[in-house]
C-alpha cells in the first residue's frame, strides 16, 4: 500500500540525506586517476581535519563504520597485545569482540550492574592503568557517543586519566554516532586513533569510514604486526599527499561529502552541535512528561545526537515500533543486545530541524496511545513549548 509524504527515518543513522547531498552524488562519475578528482581529493581530505578539529592526517575507507575499527586496531596493535576496553553498549562490545577475533586481548571493563546506563568511568580507567605497572595493556578503547544506550562518554577526562596514570597507550575512539553532531575534538583531548563514519552527522549514505591518526598512532603502526594491506594507513598517506587513492575510491561518495562539509561549514560548527543539544534537551522534556525512563541515567552524558527510551514493564519495543511505521511511517530505532524488546531509540542527528523534530514526537506520542502503552499525554506540549522558547531566526 503506497505511503503518501515522506517516510520519517528517525533511527539513529542511517539517517537522512539532505537534498543537497542528494544532488551532489547523482552525477556522472569521473576518472579517479584524473586532474578534477585529483582536486576533489584534496578538498574533502583537508575539510575532514575541520570536523575532527585536528591538523594530522584523516583516511577515508570506501567501508561502513566497522571497517574503520578494523583499520584502528590492525595499524597500532600486534597479535597478543592487550588493550583496555570499556563496556558502555552494543557497539563497544561489537568493537570488543572484532579485537578478539583479530588475536588482540582484550580487557572489558565495566563498572555497577548499570554499564549499559553510564559512559565510561574515568576513575575507574586510571584506576586499571595505575596497576598496569609493566604497561602490557597497549591501548584503551571507548566508543564516544553509545548508539545503543544515547549516552556519551567525557573524553576530555579519560584522556586526563592516561595522563594521571602516566601510562603510554594509546587511545582510541569511535565517533561513529557523535561526529558532526556532538563537540569532538581530536587534538585538544589527546586522542591517537579516531573512528567515524559517513551515515550519521555527516549526513551521507553509508560507504564512507575514517580515521583522524595522530603522530604517536603513526608511529605506532612502524611496530603493529597485524596483517593489513586495504587497511594500511602507509598505502593510503602516499597517494592521499597528492589527492589521490591507492585503489578505486567511492568516487560519488566524495561528491557528496564535499557538499556535506561545506553544509557543516556554512552552518558552522558551534551551531551544529547547539542546534543538536537543543534537539535533545527538547526531547528528553517530552520523554519525562510522557512518564517514560531515558536510559541514560546521569545528566552530564546524555546524548545529544539520539536519546534511549525503556519500555514500560510488560511491554516490548518492537511491537510499539511496529505500530509507529504501520501507523506514520515513521522508523525509530530497536534496542539492540541486551537492550533487545527494552528499548527504543529516537535519532535527533544530521539534517534535522524543529518541525521535523515535532513531527516524529507527535508521531511516537500518538504510536504510545495506539499501541497502549502507559504514558501520559503532554510530550509533544512540552518538548514544543521549549522549542518555541529558545527559537531563533533560521
Amino acid at each position: 500500500m503506497h505511503s503518501s509524504g515522506r517516510h520519517f527515518l528517525q533511527i539513529p543513522g542511517p539517517t537522512n540525506v539532505p537534498d543537497r547531498v542528494l544532488r551532489a552524488i547523482d552525477r556522472p562519475t569521473i576518472d579517479h586517476r584524473g586532474p578534477e578528482f585529483q582536486r576533489l581529493g584534496h578538498e574533502v581530505l583537508e575539510g575532514l581535519k575541520a570536523v575532527f578539529q585536528t591538523t594530522q592526517p584523516v583516511i577515508v575507507f570506501p567501508a561502513s563504520g566497522t571497517g574503520a575499527w578494523e583499520a584502528a586496531l590492525v595499524n597500532t596493535l600486534s597479535a597478543g597485545d592487550k588493550v583496555l576496553m570499556y563496556e558502555t553498549g552494543h557497539f563497544a562490545s561489537l568493537w570488543k569482540g572484532m579485537a578478539e577475533r583479530m588475536g588482540v586481548v582484550p580487557e572489558f571493563l565495566a563498572v555497577g550492574d548499570d554499564a549499559w546506563r553510564r559512559g565510561a568511568d574515568p576513575d575507574a580507567i586510571e584506576a586499571r592503568l595505575a596497576r598496569d605497572t609493566r604497561h602490557e595493556i597497549k591501548a584503551v578503547c571507548v566508543v564516544h557517543n553509545e548508539t545503543s544506550t544515547g549516552v556519551t562518554s567525557r573524553i576530555p577526562e579519560i584522556r586526563r586519566a592516561l595522563d594521571r596514570a602516566g601510562h603510554p597507550a594509546l587511545l582510541l575512539v569511535d565517533t561513529i554516532s557523535s561526529l558532526g553532531s556532538i563537540d569532538y575534538r581530536h587534538d585538544e583531548w589527546g586522542v591517537d586513533v579516531t573512528v567515524g563514519g559517513s551515515q550519521k552527522g555527516l549526513m551521507l549514505p553509508p560507504g564512507l569510514s575514517f580515521n583522524a591518526v595522530s603522530a604517536k598512532g603513526l608511529a605506532a603502526t612502524k611496530q603493529s604486526t597485524l596483517p593489513k594491506s586495504f587497511w594500511s594507513w602507509q598505502e593510503m598517506l602516499g597517494p592521499n599527499a597528492n589527492g589521490f587513492f591507492p585503489y578505486t575510491p567511492s568516487t560519488n561518495l566524495l561528491f557528496g561529502l564535499r557538499e556535506a562539509l561545506a553544509m557543516l561549514q556554512e552552518e558552522g560548527l558551534d551551531h551544529v552541535f547547539a542546534r543538536h543539544r537543543r534537539h535533545a534537551e527538547a526531547t528528553r522534556r517530552a520523554v519525562r512528561a510522557w512518564g517514560l525512563e531515558i536510559q541514560c541515567v546521569d545528566e552530564a552524558e546524555h546524548s545529544a545526537a539520539l536519546t534511549a527510551i525503556r519500555m514500560p514493564e510488560g511491554f516490548d519495543e518492537a511491537a510499539y515500533r511496529k505500530v509507529v511505521l504501520q501507523h506514520f511511517d515513521m522508523s525509530l530505532g530497536s534496542g539492540l543486545g541486551k537492550l533487545a524488546g527494552r528499548v527504543f531509540r529516537i535519532g535527533h542527528l544530521g539534517d534535522f530541524n524543529d518541525l521535523m523534530l515535532m513531527g516524529t514526537l507527535a508521531g511516537c506520542e500518538m504510536g504510545l496511545g495506539l499501541a497502549g502503552v502507559p504514558h501520559r499525554k503532554g510530550g509533544v506540549s512540552a518538548a514544543m513549548d521549549y522549542l518555541s522558547e529558545t527559537a531563533a531566526p533560521q
